[in-house]
């Protein structure tokens, strides 16, 4: 399959899913960091289904810089990345950008890899292969009712 099924794959997924209650305001900005791009293609797909600006990152060094230089509203960010993890990015936004909410965003799901997510102040914590069904409800959830998501 390739990037472009896989995205239309997705789309398809997503339409009917939760739409964030954003009319006539401004888009919700989320931040989504990830090593792999087409991960980050289809949550980008995902998300704009909801009015939601999608803005990119490849390791955690580069989420805290664009998180700095953004002010986004949500950091959706992968466990496991080049130069900087999950943790150790979650962790720096906590000093710096306490206000931001982190949905952590893996491949990888244990009741141990939640609590550490909650230990470096993330608010949720999502499986990728379950994304299309609750990638847009973590965010209304984090975003607009200001809660938490552990599914």
């Amino acid at each position: 399959m390739n990037l472009q099924d896989f995205a239309e794959c997705i789309g398809r997924e997503a339409k009917g899913r939760v739409r964030l209650p954003v009319t006539g305001g401004p888009l919700i900005r989320v931040l989504i960091a990830d090593d792999h791009d087409v991960v980050r293609s289809g949550a980008r797909l995902i998300l704009s289904a909801g009015d939601v600006k999608v803005l990119e990152a490849t390791n955690g060094v580069e989420a805290v810089s664009k998180a700095l230089e953004f002010k986004p509203d949500l950091v959706i960010l992968d466990l496991t990345m080049p130069v900087m993890g999950g943790y150790a990015a979650a962790k720096e936004l906590r000093r710096i950008a306490p206000d931001i909410p982190i949905l952590f965003f893996s491949m990888h799901h244990s009741p141990k890899l939640v609590e550490d997510a909650k230990k470096v102040g993330a608010r949720g914590f999502i499986n990728k292969a379950n994304a299309t069904k609750t990638l847009m409800a973590a965010v209304n959830e984090l975003v607009v009712n200001k809660g938490t998501y552990f599914p």
